[in-house]
């Protein structure tokens, strides 16, 4: 059956039908090309958009939401407007017993600190924290560890420091680990080194300790600074956040309508909003890219009804001496499936060209916008099967209408 793909007069007959008409077979291949171009070049940058913004976000859990105290502004069963709240460890344990989709409440404290290290100082905020911070915040740790269990049983006095720290601090390729610093006139082991994200979620914290350790060098006692909650993937982050802000109003004697006591910063909504705009992105180059690529193939369609009229007479001859309606379709639909898809395949080169040059451009170094532009095996499948599909569609057209003139009529055409 496909047998006339590989018959050296198909081809012979192609290349001849091209070669007489090149000027005009090459502008209208520019329609297909330019389609195909703007649909790998808009794709592949939006996966690099994707790629930079998981990359910022990736060692976080997206799903979360920071809930801190604030000061009442609606007086409620005796306390008087402006009230100041304060949220304890027992308040973030009713949070994750008690709230329908949350995975984990990390409780956070924070104070600004006076570090010192011989004749090195300065002063840093220092976060009295517990292990979990490491699941739902991952440290991007260049030596050592983070806290552990034991760091809090024992109330350890170990401290994990950013890099900024140890620039700070510390001599070029000096050993940190092990060594000690003042931490408030108060000697700290340090127990790991970490690289400073470009994204944090809450506040900056230049210093890890554990938060029992917290609790007794700051005398805090039960109280907590802020808690971070993560909810489920299938939980809606928005409604956790509603329920624990009134579970927490409950148990601090706040007025439910009291909107100013509790403070509260949503990454989960944020990080959907910017999923959602990279999700529209990729739609509208999928729409605009097709509707190119049916504009460029139209083009072409409309170059072989053309020619289909410049060639009556030879169309007229070869019916007279026994070719088929079908093989005369057949002849022409090649011929359109060839022009596409060279056209396409050159779209595709020059795509991926463009998004190597964009890599080059904007995607190195760890402030890179876009990072790792390109698009997959699958997208350029599809991208080619698309163009056979409608690349046979559009020369169907001029196919019907080649055969539709009777031999005898053709043979007379001037």
């Amino acid at each position: 059956m496909f047998r006339f793909l590989f018959d050296r007069d198909t081809w012979q007959e192609v290349f001849d039908s091209f070669n007489k008409n090149k000027l005009r077979s090459i502008l209208t291949m520019v329609g297909v090309w330019w389609g195909i171009l703007l649909l790998i070049g808009l794709l592949g940058s939006a996966r690099g958009l994707e790629n930079s913004f998981n990359r910022l976000f990736g060692d976080f859990a997206t799903n979360s939401v920071f809930i801190w105290a604030q000061n009442t502004s609606i007086p409620f069963k005796g306390f008087q407007e402006g009230k100041r709240v304060r949220l304890s460890l027992t308040d973030a344990k009713k949070v994750e017993e008690n709230v329908e989709g949350v995975e984990f409440v990390v409780p956070r404290n924070q104070n600004q600190a006076t570090v010192v290290r011989n004749f090195l100082s300065g002063s840093f905020a220092v976060g009295g924290d517990y292990p979990l911070l490491d699941k739902v915040e991952k440290k991007k740790l260049i030596h050592g560890r983070f806290i552990n269990q034991n760091d809090i049983d024992d109330r350890k006095k170990v401290v994990v420091i950013s890099e900024d720290i140890y620039k700070q601090l510390f001599k070029k390729d000096e050993e940190a680990i092990d060594q000690y610093i003042q931490i408030n006139s108060i000697n700290f082991k340090v127990i790991g080194l970490f690289e400073v994200s470009n994204i944090t979620m809450g506040p900056r914290i230049d210093l890890h300790i554990p938060f029992t350790t917290f609790q007794q060098v700051y005398n805090a006692g039960d109280q907590i600074g802020w808690m971070m909650i993560t909810g489920k993937l299938e939980y809606d982050i928005v409604q956790i956040e509603e329920d624990a802000k009134l579970l927490l109003k409950n148990l601090n004697s706040i007025h439910p309508d009291d909107n100013r006591a509790l403070g509260s910063a949503n990454a989960g909504q944020e990080i959907g909003r910017v999923t959602g705009f990279l999700t529209g992105m990729q739609f509208l180059t999928w729409f605009v890219g097709v509707a190119t690529l049916f504009a460029g193939v139209f083009a072409i369609g409309n170059i072989l009804l053309i020619t289909v009229r410049e060639r009556t007479k030879e169309i007229g001859l070869r019916r007279a001496l026994g070719a088929t309606p079908f093989e005369i379709k057949r002849q022409i639909v090649v011929e359109a499936v060839f022009l596409t898809l060279v056209a396409g395949l050159l779209g595709i080169i020059s795509g991926g060209w463009i998004l190597i040059g964009l890599d080059a451009a904007f995607g190195q170094g760890d402030e890179a916008v876009i990072v790792n532009a390109s698009v997959s095996i699958a997208v350029v499948f599809i991208a080619l099967t698309l163009l056979i599909i409608l690349g046979t569609l559009i020369g169907l057209i001029p196919a019907f209408k080649a055969t539709s003139v009777k031999p005898i009529e053709a043979l007379r055409e001037e």
